[in-house]
C-alpha cells in the first residue's frame, strides 16, 4: 500500500497568504469600480477588472451585498485611522477641520459612502455598524477635544459633523469647478468655529442697549459678545448666550 504523499512544508500558510492576497486585489478593485461605475455593476465585472477568476470573487464574498458592505466598511476603517493622524499631527482645532475636510474630499460623489457614514438603515450588517460605531467614536474625540480647546462652538454635537460632512460632500460634488466647490465647503466648516469677540470694549458694553429695553419687546444681549439672549417667560434673566461667553467672562474677570 503506497503512503499518502506528506504535506510540503509551508503550504498551507502560502494558500492562506494568496488567498489574503486575492481578497484584498478584489476588494480594492470593487472600490474603484463601484465608484467609477455605480453600484449596479455585477461581481462578473468587478472580477474581470481584478484580473481573477469569478469563483475567486464568489469565495470571498457570495454575493455583491456582501462585497458592497466590506467596501463601506474598509473605507469608513480609512476614515477612523485619518482621525488618530490627525489627532497625533495638529492642534485640537486644526485636527478637527482638517479631518472633516478630508472625509468630505474622499466621500463627494459616493452616497453609499455617505449613507454609511449616517448609519444608513438599508445596511444593518455587523461589520459597517461596528466601523461606523468606531467612526462616530473617533469624531467624537476630535470634537470633544476642539470644544476644550475653544476653537468650535460648544453646541455642536456629533451626529451634526456627521450630517454635515453628507451635506459637504454634495456641495463639493455639485460644483463644477474642484477649487471653488472646496472653498465652499471650507466657509461653510467655519461656521462651526467659536465667534471671535474684538477687544473694543465698546463691543462688549450693553448697559446702553438694556437700559433702552422695553416690557413689549424684553430685549437683551449677552454681555460677553453682544449677542441677542432668547428671554425666558420665568426664572433669572440670562446674562451671557452660552458657556463659551461664560467662561470667557470668567477667564477675564480673574485675570483681571
Amino acid at each position: 500500500m503506497t503512503a499518502a504523499p506528506a504535506p510540503v512544508p509551508g503550504a498551507a500558510l502560502a494558500g492562506r497568504a494568496d488567498a489574503r492576497r486575492n481578497r484584498e486585489i478584489v476588494l480594492r478593485t470593487a472600490m474603484r469600480v463601484f465608484a467609477e461605475e455605480g453600484l449596479e455593476v455585477s461581481l462578473g465585472r468587478i472580477a474581470q477588472c481584478a484580473g481573477v477568476g469569478a469563483g475567486t470573487v464568489y469565495r470571498h464574498f457570495p454575493s455583491k451585498e456582501i462585497l458592497l458592505e466590506a467596501v463601506l466598511a474598509e473605507h469608513v476603517e480609512g476614515f477612523v485611522a485619518a482621525a488618530g493622524r490627525w489627532a497625533a499631527r495638529a492642534a485640537p482645532g486644526d485636527a478637527l477641520f482638517g479631518f472633516l475636510l478630508e472625509v468630505i474630499e474622499k466621500s463627494a460623489g459616493r452616497q453609499h459612502v455617505c449613507d454609511a457614514l449616517t448609519a444608513d438603515k438599508g445596511w444593518p450588517r455587523a461589520m459597517l455598524s461596528a466601523a461606523a460605531q468606531r467612526f462616530h467614536e473617533a469624531l467624537d474625540r476630535l470634537l470633544c477635544d476642539a470644544q476644550q480647546a475653544d476653537a468650535i462652538r460648544a453646541d455642536v454635537q456629533v451626529n451634526d459633523l456627521a450630517a454635515l460632512v453628507v451635506g459637504g460632500a454634495a456641495l463639493r460634488s455639485a460644483h463644477r469647478d474642484r477649487v471653488r466647490g472646496t472653498r465652499l465647503v471650507r466657509l461653510l466648516l467655519d461656521g462651526l468655529r467659536t465667534p471671535a469677540v474684538t477687544k473694543a470694549e465698546a463691543f462688549r458694553d450693553t448697559s446702553s442697549l438694556q437700559r433702552h429695553e422695553t416690557a413689549a419687546h424684553s430685549v437683551r444681549y449677552c454681555a460677553e459678545c453682544g449677542a441677542r439672549l432668547r428671554i425666558r417667560a420665568t426664572g433669572r434673566p440670562p446674562r451671557y448666550c452660552g458657556p463659551t461667553c461664560r467662561q470667557r467672562a470668567r477667564r477675564r474677570r480673574i485675570a483681571g
